[in-house]
C-alpha cells in the first residue's frame, strides 16, 4: 500500500465509495456519489484527479476507461486520521478522547460490553 496521504472531507467522501464498491469508473463513482451527495461529475471527476494525485487511488484504464481502486487502505487513513484528532483537539491524548466519547454518545448494552473487553483486555497485556 501506498504513503497515507491527508485526505479531506470531501475526498474522504469518494473514498469511502472506492473502498466500499472499487474498483469502480468514474461514471459509477458519480452515481454512486450524486444520489447521496447531489455532486455533480465534475466536482467528483476533481476529486478522484486530487486523490490520483495524492496517491490514495490508482487509475488504471481498461476497454479506454479507466477504472479507480484504493491504493491506501482504510485502516491506515482511519489511523492517521485519528492520530491528527487526538493531537487538535485532545493534545495527543486518548484517555480524555475516550471519556469525551462515553459521555457523550448513545451507547448500546453490546457496545458497552465490547468496550469492557477490549479495555480488559489491555488492562491484562499491560
Amino acid at each position: 500500500m501506498a504513503k497515507v496521504p491527508d485526505i479531506s472531507d470531501a475526498e474522504w467522501e469518494v473514498m469511502k465509495v472506492v473502498w466500499d464498491h472499487g474498483p469502480l469508473t468514474s461514471g459509477q463513482i458519480v452515481q454512486r456519489l450524486e444520489s447521496e451527495r447531489r455532486w455533480k461529475p465534475r466536482t467528483v471527476k476533481t476529486l478522484l484527479a486530487r486523490l490520483v494525485k495524492k496517491g490514495a487511488v490508482a487509475a488504471r484504464e481498461e476497454d479506454r476507461r479507466f477504472r479507480y481502486a484504493a491504493r491506501v487502505a482504510r485502516d491506515a487513513v482511519a489511523r492517521r486520521e485519528t492520530r491528527s484528532f487526538l493531537r487538535r483537539v485532545f493534545d495527543g491524548a486518548a484517555a480524555p478522547a475516550l471519556v469525551h466519547f462515553l459521555e457523550e454518545g448513545d451507547l448500546t448494552r453490546q457496545q458497552i460490553d465490547e468496550l469492557k473487553r477490549i479495555l480488559k483486555n489491555r488492562e491484562a497485556s499491560s
